[in-house]
């Protein structure tokens, strides 16, 4: 059991890759705490964890780009801290991808890629982070994306806010080193989520373009000619946070079929 007497706490928890690292830290003794906007799916999400594993789970809505919001989910987490232990693992995973050219990219569009993508995942690792830090052990794990380190065609507000998650993660990383506590990011390619099926019908509806044709296209950009799965981005977490991956610190790791090769 990797990650035994640990608890992680997973914002997006409610489908797609947050939900396939919640079973992921589960299957390995990890207490599993599962956030986001909708109560309805961590709720079931945190069921099914528990029903499966047998791992103490806890659920909370949360919307990351508000800073009140963060805080009080912190604080309930810690006030029923004894009921599972301390938050040992974050990741970060909660976020949006909406496309526009450039010049047809408001300013709402915008700000929300900023609050979500970027400023969220600030405020639950400022959070998060001194706990860890008084500790001496903690993992925080920030969901990026092979956006964040090249850019493509009507996803600038996308792009820029991954790519500030990178200078983020890097930073924090080396504040804290010698701390006992490491900070990393993954870089996922396209993967099979609803983000990934709301972009292709995003697409269809814009362009004409059957989505059956742009899934293909999206597929060719990766010489595997295929689209990563949640489980996959999960186990590269489990060795971020597990005590194997103590030596990783700073990292932005591409899981992407090899299209993006830095």
């Amino acid at each position: 059991m990797k990650l035994a007497n640990r608890t992680a706490l997973i914002t997006g928890g409610g489908r797609g890759i947050g939900r396939a690292v919640a079973f992921a830290f589960a299957r390995e003794g990890a207490s599993v705490v599962v956030a986001a906007r909708t109560e309805q799916e961590v709720a079931r999400v945190a069921e099914e964890v528990k029903a499966e594993t047998g791992a103490r789970t806890m659920y909370a809505t949360c919307d990351v780009s508000d800073r009140e919001s963060v805080e009080l989910v912190l604080a309930d987490v810690r006030e029923r801290i004894g009921a599972i232990g301390a938050i040992d693992i974050l990741v970060n995973n909660a976020g949006i991808a909406e496309s526009a050219t450039l010049v047809k990219t408001s300013d709402e569009l915008w700000q929300r890629h900023l609050a979500i993508n970027l400023t969220g995942t600030f405020y639950f690792m400022r959070g998060a982070l001194p706990a860890m830090v008084e500790r001496g052990w903690g993992r925080i794990i920030n969901i990026a994306s092979i956006a964040g380190k090249t850019g493509a065609p009507y996803i600038s507000a996308y792009s820029a806010s991954k790519h500030g998650v990178l200078g983020l993660t890097r930073s924090v990383a080396l504040e804290v080193a010698s701390k006992g506590v490491t900070v990393n990011a993954i870089c996922p390619g396209y993967v099979e989520t609803d983000m990934t099926t709301r972009a292709l019908e995003n697409i269809e509806a814009k362009t004409g373009r059957p989505a059956a044709d742009a899934l293909e296209a999206i597929k060719r950009m990766s010489p595997q000619n295929r689209l990563i799965t949640p489980e996959e981005v999960a186990s590269l977490a489990l060795l971020l946070a597990s005590e194997e991956g103590r030596g990783i610190n700073g990292q932005a790791i591409n899981v992407d079929g090899g299209s993006v090769l830095y």
